[in-house]
């Protein structure tokens, strides 16, 4: 998991709770179901089963991986639409290649983010490259959806790229852990990415033993996704593993320890923290569309029909399939 990296001895180190703080209890944790995405890639569901109001402002987000492909089995998606919301990817191990109608586009890998705003309209692929359908290799990654408030539902599509090393780094009050602020801020630490709706988006890495105190804003709601390891959450100690999705309640920090002993192949706790601040309107989502009511989402599959959501390019990528 080649996520960015740094010694923790000389990064800025989270503060432990204040005496009167309140820490966000579990509300529950939930085992993510697995399926297949795209041209037939597997993935793991991570919000399936939990209600949309414990997760507000996110619509969906899917663990891709990780697996390790044999030559010619990498897979990803051919050209499809969005509207409505802004779809996050961010890769851990191998690469992703990405080309959106709106100019939008890139490759990313190793820990590295793209952002794009789908608002009123737009195509994109996501497709793996030529040399890593050729040779095989490990893919890992993470995609969610992020909706935007019904002021924004059909803002000009945008794209942002945030490497690696763009993120924020910090360390636990115990050095034990590392914290890569993506977007958002923890603490008054801000990530680089932009968004329509106030989230906060970060990656940890846990070590065996260490304990990870997050400050959290009350207004947030704030959710935890294993990508691997295990570990505890809370002062009552509720296990984690790989795949569980943890839902907290009110306050302002949440804890998360990591267990003494972990795998040989997943050595640390890692995991995927995001919060926001819910949206709270009604939501029409059909497939690609996230509205607010039937008759939007009708008039985004016609406009979709008609062309309206854009073109594909000349010469745009295709899923290489030798």
């Amino acid at each position: 998991m080649p996520a960015v990296t740094a010694d923790t001895v000389t990064l800025p180190r989270l503060p432990e709770p204040v005496a009167g703080a309140v820490e966000r209890p579990v509300a529950g944790v939930h085992a993510a179901p697995s399926g297949f995405e795209g041209e037939g890639f597997p993935v793991r569901r991570a919000f399936a089963g939990v209600p949309l109001e414990a997760l507000d402002p996110f619509i969906h987000m899917d663990q891709m991986g990780a697996i390790d492909y044999a030559p010619g089995e990498p897979r990803g998606t051919d050209w499809h639409p969005h509207r409505g919301f802004e779809t996050v990817t961010y890769m851990l191990d191998g690469t992703f290649q990405h080309q959106d109608s709106h100019g939008g586009g890139g490759v990313i890998t190793d820990g590295a983010t793209q952002w794009m705003t789908a608002g009123g309209g737009i195509l994109h692929i996501e497709t793996p490259p030529e040399e890593l359908v050729v040779s095989g290799g490990l893919f890992h990654g993470l995609q969610l959806w992020v909706n935007l408030p019904s002021a924004d539902k059909l803002v000009a599509p945008r794209y942002q790229s945030l490497a690696g090393e763009e993120a924020t780094l910090l360390a636990s009050a115990d050095g034990g852990a590392l914290v890569r602020i993506i977007a958002g801020e923890v603490d008054g630490h801000g990530g680089p990415g932009a968004t329509y709706t106030p989230i906060t988006f970060l990656h940890a890495t846990v070590t065996p033993g260490a304990r990870l105190h997050l400050p959290w804003r009350p207004d947030f709601n704030a959710l935890a996704y294993v990508l691997s390891g295990s570990g505890r959450v809370g002062s009552e100690g509720r296990p984690m593993s790989e795949g569980d999705l943890v839902v907290f309640g009110p306050g302002d920090h949440l804890l998360l320890s990591a267990a003494d002993r972990q795998s040989t192949a997943t050595p640390n706790l890692e995991v995927v923290v995001l919060g926001g601040q819910p949206i709270r309107e009604p939501l029409a989502w059909y497939g690609p569309f996230v509205m607010n009511t039937k008759a939007e989402v009708m008039q985004a599959v016609e406009d979709y029909q008609a062309g309206r959501l854009g073109v594909v390019p000349v010469n745009g990528l295709k899923p290489y399939r030798g």
